[in-house]
């Protein structure tokens, strides 16, 4: 794969800008997720409901936000003089670290049997939402080595141990995959997609060409009466290539958008695959209907459409009206995303492993939950303004 001499050497502060709002908007209705009272469209809709709302869509456009970030950091590794193996080894580490992260995060909330565990299921998820802290932290080139190597192999010991403390609610040692969680999810879509990325060079039609095979392979998963459904290979592969509809879809709008040297007025290119995204996901509709719980492939297109329409205005504002002053607000999220993920998760183990009742049952329901759920995303974002300033930043 060449160096591409062309606008991914500049910082797009709008893809920053998306980041940041999703992760905001990502922290909100994780907290409303406990909320009681509240309109259905501030919540998932079920399986059977043929329809989506904005909570629906969270977890597409962070998807679509890996994907359209993947050629600025190919290029920018290209750029420092990464060989292919050590590019390689970058994306295998990342990718694992999803997946482990996001195993021990479902684990931790399901599938256990309390009464046979040495610790409790509290503290044992306390321990597993806190470790990735010390072992993925971007740790200063000052930073003591002998500490950092502490740090990060002690975490790592720590979850080992937990693996062969936690007791399944069958009786058997260790954990199991129930489902890969939301990061575990993520890693697997972006494997499959840098994979296929790295060996086409990033050509857009390869891309492309990708995108029309996740859906295609979607669609056929779906079908019950299918021999390929009926096959455990082809399921498992399937459904990871749902999530990687998405991040193909930001690869291609990525490409479309920054691969040239310069920008053009008006990005019709972008805006026709805008309307071929929300097109195939009309057609699809009346045969898998919208659902993020199956993930249907109307459901990861019109994701797809809404992603690119935000992003383009997101674009239009920023790069072009030069309007990034109101963005200073989600920037520290944008800066730190994994971190602000687990942050709420190690507040609820701690919380629950020391008996702390911290908010009032008041704001546990409709308005007043609502309103909390706003100002706790907004205390996130401060925190993390804090965690940035003193370099606690997580990096996989």
């Amino acid at each position: 794969m060449k160096i591409k001499e062309n606008l991914y050497n500049q910082r797009i502060i709008s893809i920053d800008a998306l980041r940041g709002i999703t992760i905001f908007v990502m922290i909100f209705v994780n907290e409303l997720a406990s909320v009681k009272n509240v309109p259905q469209w501030m919540k998932h809709m079920p399986a059977d409901a043929d329809a989506m709302t904005f909570v629906d869509l969270v977890f597409p456009a962070f998807l679509f936000i890996v994907g359209m970030s993947i050629p600025f950091a190919f290029n920018a590794r290209l750029v420092k003089g990464d060989s292919a193996k050590t590019i390689w080894t970058h994306t295998l580490k990342r990718a694992l670290a999803l997946i482990i992260i996001g195993v021990f995060m479902v684990n931790a909330s399901d599938g256990y049997d309390a009464a046979k565990m040495i610790i409790t299921p509290a503290f044992w998820g306390l321990l597993a939402f806190t470790m990735p802290i010390p072992i993925w932290n971007k740790y200063d080139k000052n930073f003591p080595l002998w500490l950092k190597n502490t740090l990060q192999y002690g975490g790592i010991a720590v979850l080992v141990t937990l693996y062969f403390l936690y007791v399944q609610n069958t009786g058997a040692i260790g954990m199991t995959p129930q489902w890969w969680g939301i990061l575990g999810l993520i890693g697997w879509a972006y494997l499959l997609t840098v994979v296929y990325y790295w060996l086409v060079s990033g050509k857009l039609g390869a891309m492309i060409l990708f995108l029309i095979v996740c859906v295609v392979a979607n669609s056929i998963n779906l079908i019950p009466e299918s021999a390929l459904h009926q096959n455990s290979w082809f399921s498992f592969i399937a459904g990871h290539l749902t999530h990687a509809s998405l991040v193909a879809a930001g690869v291609v709008i990525s490409l479309l958008f920054f691969d040239r040297k310069v920008a053009p007025k008006v990005n019709w290119a972008v805006i026709g695959f805008a309307v071929l995204f929300f097109v195939t996901g009309y057609l699809l509709r009346p045969y898998f209907g919208i659902s993020k719980i199956k993930g249907t492939p109307s459901w990861t297109m019109f994701s797809a459409t809404i992603c690119t329409v935000l992003f383009y205005f997101l674009y239009w504002l920023m790069e072009i009206k030069k309007q990034t002053k109101w963005s200073n607000f989600f920037m520290p999220a944008a800066a730190n995303p994994l971190l602000i993920y687990i942050l709420p998760g190690v507040i609820y183990y701690f919380s629950k492993a020391f008996n702390l009742h911290i908010i009032p049952d008041y704001f546990r329901e409709g308005l007043p939950g609502i309103i909390w759920s706003l100002v706790f995303s907004t205390i996130m974002l401060l925190v993390m303004k804090i965690c940035n300033r003193y370099k606690i930043q997580l990096h996989l």
